[in-house]
């Protein structure tokens, strides 16, 4: 039996169902947070590495993520109808990784979207507010 300590976790989840993920996130009376990823990226890392992943380990919010670059994978979108990651990052026209959405259960984006790293120093700041901002919306 292995006892060594095992790494954290590094990735945060894809979903199945955006449908499914942004019911449970409203349930908890949370928007769903969507990072558009691009496995390789550096932004991404530092994106999900020390802001999503430990606010999701606090319970802080319901992340995932999509990889823009996965046209295999099934998802289904709010909407109910099967799509891939890769299309459903083309349909929402996010371009750039890391991308950071905010959706109610609906699939309604409620707060501006947070595309790349401007401003590193202030990124935390930036997420918080957006977060605020569409947990305001989805009250």
């Amino acid at each position: 039996m292995d006892l060594a300590p095992r790494p954290p976790l590094a990735e945060l989840p894809t979903p199945a169902s955006l449908r499914g993920a942004g019911q449970a996130a409203a349930a908890r009376g949370e928007p769903l947070v969507v990072m558009i990823t691009l496995q390789g990226c550096p932004y991404c890392a530092i994106v999900r590495g020390h802001y999503l992943l430990p606010m999701r380990r606090e319970g802080k919010v319901h992340a995932v993520q999509l990889d823009v670059m996965d046209r295999k994978s099934n998802l289904q979108g709010f909407d109910g109808q099967l799509t891939t990651p890769s299309d459903q990052a083309r349909d929402w026209k996010a371009r750039f990784t890391p991308t950071v959405l905010f959706f109610g259960p609906d699939g309604r984006e409620l707060a501006e979207r947070l595309v790349g790293i401007a401003v590193p120093d202030f990124y935390g700041e930036y997420l918080e507010a957006r977060l605020t901002e569409a947990r305001g919306k989805l009250r």
